[in-house]
């Protein structure tokens, strides 16, 4: 089959058409950039966006290293 050399999408594909998949590929690099985490549905109920859980963690972290400095004195 010739090298299709449009800029456009074609109608289809085959398999063939798009080369040799590496399984885990970018594994290891997608592993060191993200941190993925999965809530349980009684959690994400309450908190149902990125920012809603990141300002909960971050109060909790807070009142956590001021018990901690209370402790110290």
């Amino acid at each position: 089959m010739a090298k299709h050399t449009s800029d456009e999408m074609r109608p289809e594909y085959r398999r063939e058409d798009l080369g040799v998949g590496v399984r885990g590929k970018h594994y290891q690099s997608y592993m060191e950039r993200n941190n993925l985490v999965l809530l349980r549905p009684e959690v994400a109920e309450v908190f149902q966006t990125e920012d809603d859980v990141n300002d909960a963690l971050l109060g909790l972290i807070k009142v956590a290293r001021a018990s901690i400095a209370q402790r110290a004195d």
